[in-house]
């Protein structure tokens, strides 16, 4: 019997407990990125709407909650850390190595946890590039019409920055 088994056998119910401590904070961990995603969609909500008032908001409480995710995850990787102590593997192991390693019932539990955050992840990804292309294009058309007010935009520079010819004449209805 070597000694990862004895302090198996010394630990009893320890494995279990540091198992449990683990998908606890995984279950955790996996409800803040279902806020998260929740509050991406309401922010998509807010830029598809064109209602820029409430946008600082969201975006507000989408860092607060990057924050606490942030804050969940060093939970995690401690508690990933002692759980692969517990089974014998070295420090900061993936989460399917960690399923695999658990034996059952925590092979199941830890691959579902896996697999639930490789989906909300890829939801996540998707979403955040989305609002991101909505910003840029409201940024765009906020950029546009300012600059429509004094110049001309005649097209886009090859950085993106947009160009204005200031030499044209503007008829503009000031009754507006």
């Amino acid at each position: 019997m070597n000694l990862t088994d004895q302090a198996r056998l010394v630990a009893g119910g320890s494995a279990t407990a540091t198992m449990e401590r683990l998908s606890l904070v995984l279950w955790r961990e996996r409800e803040l990125l279902s806020e998260l995603h929740y509050r991406l969609e309401v922010e998509q909500l807010v830029l598809a709407s064109g209602r820029s008032r409430w946008l600082a908001h969201a975006t507000r409480d989408i860092d607060a909650l990057l924050g606490t995710i942030r804050e969940t995850e060093v939970l995690r990787a401690v508690a990933a850390d002692d759980a692969a102590s517990v089974a014998g593997m070295s420090a900061n192991p993936s989460l399917a190595a960690l399923a695999e390693a658990a034996g059952d019932p925590w092979t199941t539990i830890l691959t579902e946890h896996r697999e639930a955050f490789v989906t909300l992840t890829a939801e996540i990804a998707t979403l955040a590039d989305s609002n991101k292309h909505l910003i840029s294009a409201g940024y765009r058309s906020a950029r546009e019409t300012l600059l429509s007010l004094g110049e001309s935009v005649d097209g886009y520079a090859a950085d993106g920055t947009a160009t204005a010819d200031g030499s044209r004449n503007r008829l503009v209805d000031r009754s507006l």
